[in-house]
């Protein structure tokens, strides 16, 4: 039983990194923040997004490991090249965001608990990420990231710390109507349910899926033999199912276990909410220093889990559309625009969580900027899974095309939503 469980732990990879850093910083913040201001009532957002977050990137897992090539070089083959470069600059822009709010969040929870000022403490985060990346093997940082992704089981375990009505989760998280009020207006809600999809189902984790099965594919023993036994093709297609199946499930767990212990404990309490570390620091007087430490630490790890994955998938995605060689795996003489766009936007997130920048502003809207921007990249996604003359025999099943289509339909939604309910304020 128990090598079983080993066999099935190593076969995972892409799909559990991409779950676990999908619960970064801004994540955690934003799940927060939907915990404390409704309390159970957007948890119907997560098992929604489950099976659409787990058929969106299937989707982008298949089309890096069947072409061969990332998702930007292969979004340039059914869109127009300004249109690529338009996608893949807000790309860029909303990780950088994303990146800024991540080490800001990262500084200050070391800073509660070891005190001083956030700013060295960013300072150092922003540099070991650059480092890690530039400096360390390929193989080696997998297996740190996947290592990584032990962190959040701080926040399942925080839910011990705490007493959770159940019966009331349940009913508030399938009937969120429930728990409406005449203070909730419908602008804030809707804003919320857009971050909520936003951080859940992002563009960089569609990249980054895409490139490292691109990459896993490179790499020895498969390299150009794979393409000489195209049988073999069912076999890493069900590894890249059970993966993703297995990240994406992982990952939303994770973050209802985040938004029910900000439910229960932060809701009708009056604390302010306007950062991850705030989040820390407001449940150590209601649930205790054990749920306060782990929350604290489990922001410091999905942060270096996270930033890793935001500037690696610009990276490739900006390689991609300019020819660069691209990759981890590259050395960075190989690969050197590769790597400087990694530093680029390190450098440049580093900078901006210095700045002074209302925190929650930076997280919720670089969460709905990931919201929006996911629209376009998602329907030509789509047009790629259905193309036979990329995918070859590998185009998309019926099953899939509807989970696909149903994610981009439900993030469109939520867009177009908040836009009416903004106008209609």
């Amino acid at each position: 039983m128990l090598e079983r469980l080993r066999g099935f732990v190593r076969r995972l990879g892409p799909g559990l990194i991409t779950g676990a850093a999908d619960d970064d910083p801004s994540g955690i913040a934003t799940y927060s923040q939907a915990g404390a201001q409704f309390r159970f009532a957007l948890a119907w957002t997560l098992l929604l997004t489950t099976p659409l977050m787990i058929g969106i990137q299937l989707l982008s897992a298949r089309i890096g490991w069947v072409t061969g090539e990332g998702l930007a070089a292969n979004i340039a083959r059914v869109c127009p090249r300004w249109l690529t470069a338009t996608l893949v600059a807000l790309l860029v822009g909303a990780n950088t965001l994303n990146i800024a709010a991540d080490i800001a969040a990262m500084g200050e929870a070391v800073r509660l608990l070891a005190g001083g000022h956030p700013a060295p403490y960013a300072l150092g985060f922003g540099a070991l990420c650059v480092a890690t990346q530039l400096w360390f093997p390929y193989e080696r940082t997998v297996r740190v990231l996947k290592w990584l992704t032990l962190v959040l089981f701080a926040y399942v375990a925080v839910l011990l710390a705490v007493r959770v009505p159940w019966a009331e989760v349940a009913a508030q998280g399938l009937l969120p109507w429930t728990a409406w009020g005449p203070d909730l207006s419908a602008r804030g809600y809707a804003a919320m349910v857009v971050a909520m999809l936003g951080t859940t189902i992002s563009p960089y984790l569609f990249f980054w899926q895409a490139a490292q099965e691109v990459e896993g594919k490179r790499r020895p023993p498969l390299g150009d033999q794979h393409n000489a036994h195209p049988a073999r093709d069912r076999v890493f297609l069900r590894r890249i199912r059970m993966d993703t199946i297995a990240g994406m499930c992982f990952s939303n767990a994770v973050a209802l276990c985040i938004v029910v212990a900000a439910g229960v404990t932060l809701h009708g309490q009056g604390a302010q909410v306007d950062s991850a570390a705030q989040a820390a620091q407001a449940l150590r007087p209601v649930a205790g220093d054990f749920a306060f430490w782990l929350f604290a630490l489990g922001i410091v790890g999905t942060g270096l889990l996270a930033v890793p994955v935001l500037a690696g998938s610009a990276a490739y995605a900006v390689s991609e559309v300019f020819g660069w060689k691209a990759g981890l795996s590259r050395g960075f003489q190989e690969a050197r625009g590769f790597y400087l766009i990694i530093v680029a936007a390190t450098v440049l997130g580093t900078a901006g969580s210095l700045l002074a920048v209302d925190p929650i502003s930076a997280l919720v809207w670089s969460a709905i900027a990931n919201g929006v921007i996911a629209v376009p990249i998602m329907v030509a996604m789509m047009a790629i899974g259905q193309s036979r003359r990329l995918m070859g025999a590998h185009t998309m099943s019926p099953r899939l095309r509807a989970l696909g289509w149903s994610a981009t339909a439900v993030m469109a939604a939520a867009v177009g939503f908040m836009a009416w309910s903004g106008l209609d304020a």
